[in-house]
């Protein structure tokens, strides 16, 4: 299939895409990496009259460790950020994920913004990022603003940039050196989207105990879901296979996944559940 007729912009500077987007008013789409974007495009899901490429605005492609921060430039490539020592020895979380995302070909050219702004809830980077409690620096002619994870995935392929905005950076507090991490999913083949997952950080006291656990979902709802429930429940305890299963459920209780031709709701609820688990005793070892 083709794509639907469209403008085509090639901005060489930040400021250039800005001005650009501002010019598209609702009728722009970003390209970085177009793994995601050219296949809608194709299908014709996705119409815009503007396509506005990023992919030589050099100056998002940074990838830097700076004042107890990891800031990765919107354009960073995946495949640079999975490896990067810098990267899995301030937050070993990301490589967990990236190493579950689909095939390598994907990774070398997708973008880390650009699967940040897809807001796919079934996708890896999404979920890790809401497990870390990261920030998202978006730009427009307006200025700049800085947007909590929390607040910037809304719904299914949808976050809350505004259509002249460009994401410009994602920025990840890094973590205390006595912490667990884990990410854990299962899909049908390998390099398929994941029927459900789980990220998870647990933070320990000195004599083990749990101090702080962080739990996102994957797939579980219409956006990257924290069980903020279960984060508590597991807080003070040593984490064991009980603890980590009723935290599991807790985690899943009230969730009502999106059923398919690959799984029911309640099946991809007890795989979740089954995924939590794992991720949760993963991270404790």
């Amino acid at each position: 299939m083709k794509p639907p007729p469209f403008d085509y912009k090639d901005p060489r500077s930040l400021d250039e895409a800005v001005a650009v987007l501002a010019d598209c008013a609702d009728d722009g789409k970003v390209l970085a990496g177009g793994q995601s974007l050219v296949p809608l495009l194709n299908f014709r899901l996705a119409q815009p009259a503007v396509l506005v490429d990023v992919n030589r605005v050099a100056e998002l492609a940074y990838l830097r460790r700076r004042e107890g921060k990891l800031q990765i430039g919107a354009l960073c490539r995946q495949a640079r950020l999975e490896q990067s020592p810098v990267a899995q020895e301030s937050c070993g979380l990301l490589g967990d994920a990236l190493k579950l995302v689909a095939h390598q070909q994907i990774r070398n050219r997708g973008t880390v913004g650009g699967s940040a702004a897809h807001a796919d809830p079934a996708a890896e980077l999404p979920v890790a990022f809401a497990c870390l409690d990261a920030r998202f620096k978006a730009r427009s002619k307006r200025g700049e603003r800085v947007i909590d994870a929390r607040d910037f995935f809304v719904t299914h392929l949808t976050t809350s940039l505004e259509p002249d905005e460009l994401l410009t950076e994602v920025e990840v507090p890094e973590l205390p050196a006595n912490h667990g991490h884990a990410f854990e999913e299962y899909s049908r083949r390998h390099g398929d989207f994941a029927l459900g997952g789980a990220a998870v950080l647990v933070m320990r006291n000195g004599d083990g105990a749990c101090r702080e656990a962080r739990i996102a979902l994957l797939g579980a709802a219409d956006t990257p879901l924290r069980a903020r429930e279960a984060e508590q429940a597991l807080a003070g305890q040593k984490i064991d296979e009980d603890s980590a299963r009723e935290a599991a459920r807790v985690a899943t209780r009230d969730i009502e996944p999106t059923g398919d031709i690959h799984g029911s709701s309640s099946y991809r609820k007890r795989l979740i559940e089954a995924m939590v688990r794992r991720a949760i005793v993963k991270a404790a070892a």
